[in-house]
């Protein structure tokens, strides 16, 4: 298991408050994937330019999400194709931050903007009921009664924000995913997902191009998509296909 918690020590903490002004909503996103055994040296060179989120002396926060689509998967086969206008639909909770939780709908236009609403609820709910009800019926085209569960997303995170330019970074780890149905599980110790979050305009940042300098190459791929890939059997899967074998090979993982 690769220890990198010294190493997280050295970054000039940031506050929850203090992220008010990068939380970037509408933003343009950049994915990689890579294998855990390269974060420790990609961490030493963030160091410099990089401030750490802190929440209760914890940099290393645990989520929780439970995602919803339809019964034949409509929102994953939106996705699958390519289609704009597409929506995720989860219950988010941050298990370091006393469980705090949120419905939250995800969409991504025709110009590939990518934006997020949320809700404060009590707590995940097994249903789309009162408060997320009215909140889906208002932010999509959709009736929440079509939606039940599908998977759970965990992981752990790392979210930093660049001290000289409008970045905001994650950084996951302790991938797993479970079946909403049965609790069957997947996990990715090994893998590292990355994701720099940025204003259009924002040229590239200090993080990029210590993931360039190890030979990966960025890779979007959903974490809802990648779940249901791995966990569904008859679902389409040909055209993500490319995507998952690409993904496996920057994580160095067997692809069967």
């Amino acid at each position: 298991m690769i220890n990198f918690s010294s190493i997280l020590q050295t970054f000039e903490p940031i506050s929850l408050e203090e992220m008010d002004s990068v939380k970037l909503m509408e933003r343009t996103d950049t994915k990689y994937v890579f294998p855990i055994t390269e974060l420790p040296e990609i961490l030493k060179g963030m160091i410099s330019q990089y401030r750490l989120l802190e929440i209760n002396n914890i940099r290393v926060q645990r989520y929780e999400s439970l995602y919803y689509d339809t019964k034949d998967l409509l929102l994953y086969n939106k996705h699958l194709i390519g289609k704009p206008n597409r929506y995720k639909i989860r219950f988010r909770r941050y298990l370091d931050s006393d469980g705090l939780t949120f419905f939250e709908i995800k969409h991504k236009n025709n110009k590939k903007i990518t934006s997020k609403k949320r809700a404060k609820m009590v707590d995940i709910e097994s249903g789309i009921v009162t408060k997320a009800n009215e909140f889906l019926i208002k932010n999509t085209p959709y009736l929440p009664e079509i939606f039940m569960p599908s998977i759970w997303v965990n992981y752990s995170r790392m979210t930093f924000v660049n001290k000289f330019s409008q970045e905001r970074l994650t950084i996951d780890t302790n991938l797993s995913f479970i079946k909403a149905n049965d609790n069957t599980t997947v996990s990715f110790p090994q893998m590292v997902i990355a994701e720099a979050k940025r204003e259009k305009a924002a040229s590239v940042s200090q993080f990029i191009r210590l993931v360039r300098n190890t030979g990966v190459r960025k890779g979007a791929i959903s974490k809802y998509c990648f779940g249901i890939y791995n966990l569904f059997e008859n679902v389409p899967k040909n055209n993500l296909k490319p995507k998952v074998r690409f993904i496996y090979k920057m994580a160095k993982i067997p692809y069967n």
